[in-house]
């Protein structure tokens, strides 16, 4: 044998073969797959390079380019690390250990503090279906959109009913852009959001909805849609559509989700 190989080196195998693999996941979501693919040539590149035939020179230029560019690396997809990130953060086994640090009462409060925001929004979002007002709510969750935000006219007000409606009225200035609740507050309306370009979206669904599957394939928002044809309810969420909702439905998912 010209090497010792054991059970420490399968795990080290897996969890490399792991990482790889929701790196390459995230990739793919972010539509940056081909980015990918170049990173591992150069990497296969550099590892034969300096391991495998062992030449000096090149080799040394290729340690240095590899000391750069990770650098690089992190600031062009700082989003995608944070989005990688959260989604360790949110997995199940993990949420667990919140217990040991969030006691029931601070989970309680938050809790109703929360269902006084979601109210207002399920209460428009129901006249505006009736009345078949187009409107895109996003609300904010972890990934802050301070970005998105200061895309639009800053407002800094309390979750109102009427508000809502009045910003989507039909001849209000703000009511082709998108409306951004964070921390329980609306925080501006008439925002710009990043439109989809995935091609499984179905012919029937326009512009509103596009810039809702958008925003949620960047963030961990939802988006809560009406549509100014058919007044139908829809909730984009993690890069997919939840179609034809109901007032009660809304309610009961955003309670799910948020609370």
């Amino acid at each position: 044998m010209f090497f010792d190989f054991g059970i420490k080196d399968i795990i080290d195998i897996f969890l490399v073969a792991t990482m790889l693999y929701y790196i390459y996941r995230l990739m793919r979501e972010s539509r940056s797959l081909n980015v990918f693919i170049g990173i591992m040539v150069i990497l296969v590149v550099w590892i034969f390079v300096s391991q495998v035939i062992e030449m000096r020179l090149l080799g040394s230029i290729m340690d240095r380019l590899a000391s750069v560019g990770l650098i690089v690396l992190i600031v062009i997809f700082q989003d995608e690390i944070r989005k990688f990130l959260y989604n360790l953060g949110a997995h199940q086994r993990v949420r667990a250990l919140k217990k040991f640090f969030i006691k029931d009462k601070d989970e309680r409060e938050a809790t109703m503090e929360m269902m006084g925001c979601i109210i207002p929004v399920v209460m428009a979002t129901q006249n505006m279906s009736r009345g078949k007002v187009g409107a895109l709510i996003v609300i904010e969750r972890h990934i802050r959109l301070d970005d998105i935000v200061q895309t639009g006219s800053l407002i800094d007000s309390n979750v109102n009913q009427q508000l809502i409606e009045n910003i989507f009225f039909k001849n209000a200035p703000l009511h082709d852009g998108a409306m951004v609740i964070s921390k329980r507050r609306i925080r501006a309306a008439g925002c710009i959001l990043p439109v989809s370009h995935d091609l499984n979206i179905p012919k029937e669904l326009g512009l509103r909805h596009r810039a809702a599957l958008g925003v949620s394939q960047e963030s961990d928002s939802i988006s809560v849609i009406v549509s100014e044809e058919t007044g139908g309810i829809s909730i984009a969420m993690g890069g997919k559509f939840r179609l034809r909702m109901t007032a009660e439905e809304l309610e009961s998912f955003l309670s799910k989700e948020l609370a």
